[in-house]
């Protein structure tokens, strides 16, 4: 069965191929808007599904990734970070990146990544949840963060693979491949099931 990563994200590839997984890479133009009362760990598991739907095995916009009659499995994530009660897209600059993190500042946060797996005859979709806490940060050390790192194109204005993650996290519990992008854990067990591998 091909497998489709619906994502042109560098780390949800590195983690998908770190799962040792080949696979095809489209990307999927979709309007990641949501519905205002969507909370949590709704909001990433519409969107997944609103990618999938966008998504149309053949046609030009997917790069023909797919022949026709051919069996395949669409993957299509999203993954937000939800803070006090709001949740944390991308920041629009970096003024917007050092609101967020002097948000996720001292406290426990959670990452909810949906995960949408899509076959020419089903589609499945699941959450997965981590936590993770961050201890107390300096203004300093968010804008050393922010400029040396520029994480505009990140959930919450963070990697957790990179600086802040090492210098910042004092705890996790779940997987810290959801907050990179993807629960690979979940997804191989999925996939398995759909015998994609």
């Amino acid at each position: 069965m091909q497998i489709i990563l619906g994502s042109q994200s560098p780390r949800r590839q590195e983690l998908l191929a770190g799962m040792g997984v080949t696979f095809t890479c489209v990307n999927i133009h979709a309007d990641e808007s949501f519905p205002p009362e969507l909370q949590a760990a709704d909001i990433p598991l519409y969107i997944s599904r609103a990618k999938a739907k966008a998504f149309h095995a053949g046609d030009e916009k997917a790069g023909g990734a797919v022949k026709r009659d051919e069996a395949f499995v669409l993957i299509t994530a999203d993954t937000i970070v939800w803070a006090e009660g709001q949740e944390l897209g991308k920041p629009t600059d970096e003024n917007d990146a050092f609101r967020m993190l002097r948000l996720l500042s001292g406290r426990t946060h959670q990452v909810y990544t949906g995960v949408t797996l899509t076959t020419p005859d089903t589609q499945r979709s699941f959450v997965d949840t981590t936590d993770v806490t961050f201890r107390e940060l300096t203004d300093d050390e968010i804008w050393y963060y922010i400029r040396h790192y520029h994480p505009l194109d990140k959930a919450g204005a963070y990697g957790i693979q990179e600086w802040i993650g090492y210098v910042a996290c004092t705890e996790l519990r779940g997987s810290y491949f959801n907050v990179m992008g993807l629960p690979t854990e979940k997804l191989y067990v999925a996939l398995k099931e759909l015998n994609a591998l």
